[in-house]
């Protein structure tokens, strides 16, 4: 069951978190690893088997488990520092600073009762500044590190000669402590400056989406404006006429009426293509962006079978809209790696089926289907809106899992004569919601000049 929790609060996290998470459970494992692999083998032949030897050797080790215990505490505060996310109490590293001045004393202490040999010795004093070092390389610049570095191995090599290493122990002391420093400057640093960097792309385009949707409610509100500014305003005035000509008693205020009614209706249906977009969902754009788009997202998108551009435009349309809705899905849930799109079609029907990995993650998020229900898509659709869609043109829509962790969708519309949306007798749907509005829906008015310089005389002729 613990491995299950594990595994679900993994696979619940985006690409970028997981590898924000490694690279800390990284940072945190690197100083128990240098100790293990530094610290416990000179116990086999370096250190004299003795008894001062032996303690100093084993306080040695216990003040290294103690760095990496204050490394992982400092770890994640420093991370954040580095990231710009939280400032750093410099007098945390004050603990691990007077540690590692520890470590150098007990270093020096067996050297003096010669209790450990050069080989040892040079081991040790390499893992001595590398719990210090993971945490001070994210608060400080490279160069100050490189400097701080220098200092620590000065510190040594001066310690050391003081209680007697000479020749080339004591030389050998410069690169074995620097080169622990580096190590973690090497290891560390780039780390972590990636991870900023992706962080930093994953907020701007955040911040893009955030533009994109204030850009489209400026287009939205502009475009309504520009739709209904002026024909609310030509109804206003004959609405105005049409009284005056009614109070009068003058049969002109019917027809004064009925124009009315036809702006109206002409407006409500201005109205649906500013919602729409001014266009229907074109079948090869959508399937040429479909493919970008996942290829783009790391996803392998293969596109095979008819092109579709012989088919008619309402089964275009409809079939545009599954393959858009099909695609932003598999974006959105799951972790797929591949994604299949077929399209067949015959003298009886087309088929589209959008297959894809990842069925097994979409279940646990979606409650097995890696299509949103409800609320997704365009229009807030979902699969309830692309069934809406493809009832119109006598269409149906299967989704769900079809084995082997694969999600299957397959849309199939009838191109019989009578099924056809462009055979015999049949209406397409723009079409037949204009006949049920009635005449002059389908077209818009459009005057030749100004509401005002229209209508304005013809109000001031009757008011005389």
């Amino acid at each position: 069951m613990l491995v299950r929790g594990w595994r679900r609060r993994w696979q619940k996290r985006s690409k970028l978190e997981r590898i924000d998470l490694y690279s800390r459970v990284t940072l945190s494992v690197m100083p128990w690893l240098f100790t293990l692999a530094w610290q416990l083998p000179p116990f086999g032949s370096d250190i004299r088997h003795a008894p001062l030897p032996i303690a100093l050797g084993v306080a040695l080790l216990l003040v290294s488990l103690v760095q990496c215990l204050l490394s992982n505490r400092n770890v994640q505060l420093s991370f954040a520092h580095y990231l710009g996310t939280a400032v750093f109490p410099r007098r945390r590293q004050l603990p691990p600073l007077v540690l590692l001045m520890v470590s150098l004393g007990l270093l020096a202490t067996m050297a003096r009762v010669d209790g450990i040999d050069d080989a040892g010795l040079l081991i040790m004093i390499s893992n001595a500044p590398v719990a210090f070092a993971i945490t001070q390389t994210l608060l400080v610049p490279v160069r100050t590190f490189l400097i701080q570095s220098l200092a620590v191995t000065a510190l040594g090599v001066g310690v050391l000669a003081a209680v007697g290493v000479r020749g080339g122990t004591l030389a050998g002391v410069v690169p074995a402590s620097l080169f622990g420093c580096v190590l973690v400057l090497i290891s560390v640093r780039p780390s972590a400056w990636s991870l900023s960097v992706m962080w930093q792309a994953e907020e701007a385009r955040d911040l893009q989406a955030r533009l994109a949707v204030a850009e489209e409610r400026l287009r939205f509100g502009r475009d309504l404006h520009d739709v209904l500014g002026r024909n609310l305003a030509v109804i206003a005035l004959k609405s105005e006429l049409a009284v005056e000509l009614a109070q009068r008693g003058r049969p002109e205020a019917v027809d004064q009426m009925v124009e009315v009614q036809r702006i109206a209706r002409t407006s409500q249906q201005e109205v649906r293509d500013v919602v729409r977009g001014y266009r229907e969902a074109d079948l090869s754009t959508e399937l040429a962006g479909a493919q970008g788009v996942l290829s783009a997202a790391g996803i392998g998108c293969e596109v095979t079978g008819d092109a579709g551009d012989r088919l008619p435009a309402p089964v275009q349309s409809a079939l545009g809209w599954v393959v858009r809705e099909a695609a932003t899905n598999v974006l959105r849930h799951g972790d797929p790696r591949h994604c299949t799109i077929r399209l067949r079609a015959s003298a009886d029907a087309v088929v589209l089926l959008v297959e894809n990995d990842g069925a097994a993650v979409a279940d646990a998020g979606q409650g097995g289907s890696s299509v949103a229900g409800d609320g997704s898509g365009p229009g807030g659709s979902g699969l309830a809106g692309l069934r809406e869609r493809l009832r119109v043109v006598d269409g149906s829509l299967d989704a769900g899992p079809a084995g082997n962790g694969l999600f299957r969708l397959t849309a199939t519309i009838p191109l019989g004569p009578a099924a056809s949306p462009l055979g015999p007798g049949a209406v397409s749907p723009l079409g037949a919601e204009a006949a049920q509005l009635g005449p002059g829906t389908a077209s818009s008015a459009r005057l030749d000049k100004p509401p005002a310089a229209r209508e304005a005389p013809a109000l001031q002729e009757e008011r005389r």
